[in-house]
C-alpha cells in the first residue's frame, strides 16, 4: 500500500497556498474602470502610450464635429473592450489552469478505458496509477463547471455569446442561439461531467472488486462499461472542446478541433502517467514495473506528439492556404498577438519530443522521460493558454502573476488529490487476469 510522505503533502499545500495568493493578487489588482484599465495599458507601454490615444487626441482636434462625435464613439466602445480584457486576464488564467488539469484527468480517463476495452496484457499494472489521475476529474471537473456557471451569470465576459446584448447585433451569434444557450450549455456540461465521473466510479469499484472476486465477473463488467463509455467520451469530448473552448471565440470554428483537443488531452495525461510511475518506482513501489513499462509510455507520448503535430499542421495548413477571412483571422490573430507562445508551443510540443525520443535507448532513461514530460506539459499548458486568451484578453496579455498562482494552485491540487488517492488501494492488482502477462512484460 502507498503511503502519502508528509513532504509531498507539505509541498502541494504550499503550491496551492501561493497559488491561491497570486490569484486573489490578481483578481484584486483587476481594473474595475475604464480609467484603470487605462492606466495599467499605459504603465506597461513603457512610456510609448496607448497607439489610440493619438486617434482621441485627433477626434478631439478635429475641426469637424461628426468626425469627432464618431471618434469618441469609437473610443469609448474601445476602453470598455479594453476594460473586459483586462478583467478576463485572471479569469482566464484560473479557466486555462484549471481546464488544463482537468483534461489530464480526463486524458487519463480515456487512455484507461482504452486498455480495459483492448484488454491489453502490458498495461494491468499500470491501472491503479491511472485511476489515481482519474480520481481528480471529480474535484477539477467541478471547478471548471463552477466557473462555467460564473460564466453564465456574467460573473465575467469569458463567453462574448453569453451576453444578450452582443447576440442582438450579431447575426451570425443569432444563427447559433439555439446551441449557445446558457441554460443548454450548462445542461451539457452537467451530462458531460455526470458520465465521466460515473464511468470513473464504476470502473473503480469493479477494478477493486475483482481483487477480491473468485471469478472474472468484475473483469468482463469492466470490459463492457469501458467499450460503451469510449462510445459515449467521442462524442462528448468533441461537444466539449466546442463549447468550453472553441465557444470563446464563436465566430469561428474547425471541423477539427475536437481530434486536436484529443491529442493534446491523450499526450498530456500519458505524460502524467509515465512520470507518476516512475516517481512511484523511485521510492520502491511498483515493484514490477520495468523498463519495458517505462519504454512504451514513452513510445505513446513520442507517438501522441507525433498525433497532434498532424492534426495541428492539418488545421494551420488548410485554414492558411485557403485564406478566408473568417476562418483566418484566427491565426493571424494568434501569430501577431501571440508569436513567441504559438510557434514556442509548436516546438514543445513536436520538435522536442521528436529529438528526444527518437531513439529507444532513450525511452527507458527514467530521468531523460521525466526531462521530455516536463517540456511536453509545458507546450500542451501552452497549447491551451493560445486556444483562450487571444479570444478572452486580446493582446493584454503576458505570463505573471495570476498566470503562475494557477499553475501553481491546481497543480498542488492535482498532486494532493491524485497521490491522496493512491494510498487507498494496493498499487498492484491481484485478481486481473492479465497481471502474469504484464508482470513479464520484456522485449
Amino acid at each position: 500500500m502507498y503511503t502519502f510522505s508528509n513532504r509531498l503533502k507539505i509541498g502541494s499545500f504550499i503550491l496551492m497556498a501561493v497559488g491561491l495568493l497570486c490569484l486573489g493578487v490578481g483578481f484584486v489588482s483587476a481594473p474595475s474602470t475604464v480609467e484603470e484599465a487605462k492606466a495599467i495599458v499605459a504603465s506597461h507601454d513603457d512610456g510609448h502610450g496607448d497607439p489610440h490615444a493619438a486617434d482621441q487626441t485627433h477626434g478631439v482636434a478635429d475641426d469637424h464635429g461628426a468626425a469627432a462625435t464618431h471618434d469618441e464613439g469609437h473610443d469609448a466602445s474601445h476602453d470598455e473592450h479594453l476594460l473586459h480584457q483586462l478583467q478576463n486576464r485572471p479569469w482566464s488564467a484560473l479557466y486555462v489552469a484549471a481546464f488544463f488539469f482537468m483534461m489530464i484527468a480526463l486524458g487519463a480517463l480515456a487512455f484507461y478505458a482504452i486498455q480495459r476495452a483492448a484488454q491489453a496484457g502490458w498495461s494491468p499494472l499500470l491501472f491503479r496509477v491511472m485511476e489515481g489521475i482519474t480520481a481528480y476529474l471529480v474535484p477539477g471537473g467541478i471547478i471548471v463547471f463552477v466557473i462555467l456557471v460564473l460564466s453564465v451569470l456574467h460573473m465575467n465576459h469569458l463567453f462574448v455569446w453569453m451576453d444578450s446584448d452582443v447576440v442582438a447585433h450579431d447575426k451570425l451569434l443569432q444563427g447559433k442561439a439555439g446551441f449557445l444557450d446558457p441554460t443548454f450549455f450548462l445542461v451539457r456540461a452537467a451530462i458531460f461531467l455526470g458520465g465521466w465521473i460515473l464511468y470513473r466510479e464504476y470502473s473503480r469499484k469493479f477494478s477493486l472488486a475483482q481483487d477480491e472476486a473468485s471469478d472474472n465477473s468484475n473483469f468482463v463488467k469492466n470490459f463492457r462499461i469501458s467499450a460503451a463509455f469510449l462510445v459515449f467520451y467521442l462524442i462528448t469530448e468533441s461537444m466539449m472542446s466546442w463549447d468550453w473552448i472553441m465557444s470563446v471565440d464563436p465566430h469561428w470554428f474547425s471541423t477539427l478541433f475536437g481530434w486536436y483537443l484529443f491529442a493534446s488531452m491523450i499526450v498530456s495525461a500519458i505524460t502524467v502517467i509515465a512520470m507518476v510511475t516512475i516517481y512511484l518506482k523511485s521510492k520502491g513501489y511498483l515493484e514490477d514495473v520495468n523498463d519495458s513499462h517505462i519504454h512504451d509510455l514513452a513510445k505513446y507520448m513520442f507517438g501522441f506528439s507525433i498525433f497532434w503535430t498532424y492534426l495541428w499542421f492539418s488545421q494551420f495548413m488548410l485554414i492558411w492556404y485557403a485564406n478566408i477571412p473568417e476562418e483566418v483571422t484566427y491565426f493571424v490573430t494568434r501569430i501577431e498577438d501571440y508569436n513567441l507562445p504559438f510557434f514556442g508551443m509548436v516546438a514543445m510540443n513536436f520538435v522536442f519530443p521528436v529529438l528526444l525520443l527518437m531513439n529507444s535507448d532513450y525511452k527507458r532513461i527514467n530521468w531523460f522521460v521525466i526531462m521530455t514530460g516536463i517540456v511536453i506539459l509545458a507546450g500542451h499548458y501552452m497549447d491551451i493558454f493560445n486556444m483562450i486568451m487571444p479570444a478572452t484578453v486580446g493582446d493584454q496579455w503576458y505570463i505573471g502573476i495570476p498566470e503562475i498562482g494557477g499553475i501553481l494552485f491546481f497543480a498542488g491540487l492535482f498532486i494532493f488529490w491524485v497521490f491522496r488517492a493512491l494510498t487507498t488501494a494496493p498499487l498492484q492488482p491481484k485478481r486481473n487476469p492479465f497481471i502474469e502477462e504484464s508482470r513479464h512484460f520484456h522485449y
